[in-house]
């Protein structure tokens, strides 16, 4: 039971493609951090599910296919293998291909939650530092990528790995650090102080519930996880990265889905939409 008195239920059967990421209370945040990072607080989720990878280029172009995507996608060359995740989309893009599928994207403090777990440690696979046995990152010994070289006239850039390239680690869960940055649903704000009760509470969505083409005041959503192209310091469970939801001047970010535990109810009572 949350502080607040809401029941915590028990996450049922999974979706298709995705795990379970029990309720309750995590740390997010951390005081060390950069401000944007703090204050640190114990925050109260309801259970939900997440996508086990992040979305490929394959799925969303099925989607568009299937004309119920904007189309969108890489403007870099190689980011176009079937099994990569879909890199170079606006978040209105991601949000759109989300719905379709008859889930959403998640919330700052849902992906904080499937990337830290309850207590806080550092990264998905607990506080040991980032390598590249563990994400696909930046690294001063084998450069971006992970070495990974990238077709065409800057192959040092390297280039996004298959999804699931690296081990799943927390709750089953693949790529939570590193290979694509991912958008999430919140607006951001400049710290958690200044978001203020948007962002406390139980089951937080930050300024406008995350909602809407516009919030008053916010210009700016949230990607999170880190990428290929950067080093460590992007891999931290509470780094929180802001840009435009148009993607204008243009970044190489990708997503994942997920679930409340009412959108999975529906999801298994209807066929989902198609997307193929």
């Amino acid at each position: 039971m949350a502080p607040d008195g809401t029941r915590v239920e028990p996450c049922g059967a999974a979706p298709p493609g995705m795990a379970c990421v029990p309720g309750g209370p995590f740390i997010r945040g951390d005081d060390d951090g950069p401000e944007n990072a703090r204050p640190k607080a114990t925050i109260w989720l309801q259970s939900f599910y997440m996508d086990i990878n992040e979305v490929t280029f394959a799925e969303y172009k099925a989607c568009e296919k299937a004309k119920r995507c904007p189309r969108a996608g890489p403007q870099y060359l190689d980011f176009s293998r079937p099994e990569q995740p879909i890199n170079g989309i606006s978040w209105f893009d991601a949000d759109a291909y989300c719905k379709a599928q008859g889930k959403r994207l998640p919330s700052e403090s849902q992906w904080e939650k499937a990337a830290r777990g309850p207590d806080g440690e550092l990264y998905p696979w607990g506080d040991d530092p980032p390598s590249c046995e563990l994400a696909i990152i930046k690294t001063p010994e084998l450069g971006r990528g992970c070495g990974l070289k990238k077709a065409g006239e800057k192959p040092d850039t390297g280039r996004v790995w298959p999804v699931g390239s690296r081990p799943a680690f927390r709750y089953g869960l693949h790529d939570m650090a590193g290979n694509s940055y991912e958008w999430v649903a919140d607006w951001y704000t400049r710290s958690y102080e200044q978001c203020g009760d948007a962002c406390a509470g139980f089951d937080p969505k930050g300024p406008c519930a995350g909602e809407g083409e516009s919030c008053p005041g916010y210009r700016h959503k949230v990607v999170r996880g880190g990428s290929w192209y950067w080093d460590a310091s992007r891999n931290l469970g509470y780094h929180r990265r802001a840009h435009v939801p148009n993607n204008n001047p243009f970044h190489h970010f990708g997503f994942r889905c997920a679930a409340t535990l009412e959108d999975a109810k529906a999801l298994a009572s209807a066929p989902a939409p198609a997307s193929e």
